[in-house]
């Protein structure tokens, strides 16, 4: 179970309750301006309908992600109770772990020669690929494997990375990550994460890219990383 993989990360790595919530705030604080200020803008509007609890449907527009806390703080995620206390610690809450939620993303790939003749902006150019493998039972730590893997393939040191993008399906392996791969936090998911933003299954890696391309136009950076993990 997913639950379980976290809170044996938060037990085998000495993660607290207490580190895991800050991290989560920050997530929602982060999404939340970046919503504010027009980030998010790449986002198409989807029509669709909610249900009252009369069970009554209104047709709504969707235009923007809604499970942002914008007013979340440390102090109030942890007075969430624990999601998993049949397990380790129960540090895991419904407040510093990954939303379920609907999504969907596209990415367009081409050959540069092929986007200059048709006059395309280039967003962003792939380079490389890894993929590591683990125990299961702490999964979510993959990143500190497969990050070192992609950096040896293209010469480049964690310095030289402009923004990392990792998953924060629960706030345990994203505290573990930024640990002990000496990560500079002001460079980690800096439009917030699967915390704030939700984790719609097999669209978040291309989410992902989305989210740390689109700041690399806003502030000028070259290089990131986007790292998630598959079941």
């Amino acid at each position: 179970p997913m639950g379980w993989t976290s809170e044996n990360v938060a037990q085998d790595f000495n993660i607290t309750r207490e580190d895991m919530d800050e991290l989560a705030a920050l997530s929602h604080k982060r999404a939340s301006e970046a919503q504010r200020t027009g980030k998010f803008t790449e986002i198409v509007p989807v029509e669709g309908f909610s249900k009252s609890e009369s069970g009554e449907r209104t047709r709504i527009i969707v235009d923007k992600d809604d499970g942002i806390r914008h007013d979340s703080t440390a102090a109030a995620l942890g007075k969430i109770r624990s999601a998993f206390p049949q397990w380790g610690g129960g540090k895991t809450t419904g407040g510093n772990a990954s939303q379920i939620t609907d999504g969907a993303a596209a990415v367009l790939l081409m050959r540069r020669k092929k986007a200059e003749e048709l006059g395309l902006p280039i967003l962003a150019k792939y380079v490389t690929t890894s993929v590591a493998g683990l125990a299961p039972r702490i999964m979510g730590i993959g990143p500190t494997y497969a990050i070192p893997m992609v950096l040896e393939q293209t010469g480049l040191s964690i310095g030289d990375v402009d923004l990392f993008e990792i998953n924060e399906a629960f706030a345990s392996m994203y505290v573990y990550c930024v640990r002990k791969l000496g990560l500079d936090i002001e460079k980690v998911n800096v439009n917030g994460g699967a915390i704030a933003l939700g984790h719609p299954l097999d669209k978040y890696s291309i989410l992902y890219f989305i989210l740390s391309g689109l700041d690399m136009l806003c502030v000028s950076t070259r290089d990131r990383c986007s790292p998630s993990c598959n079941r």
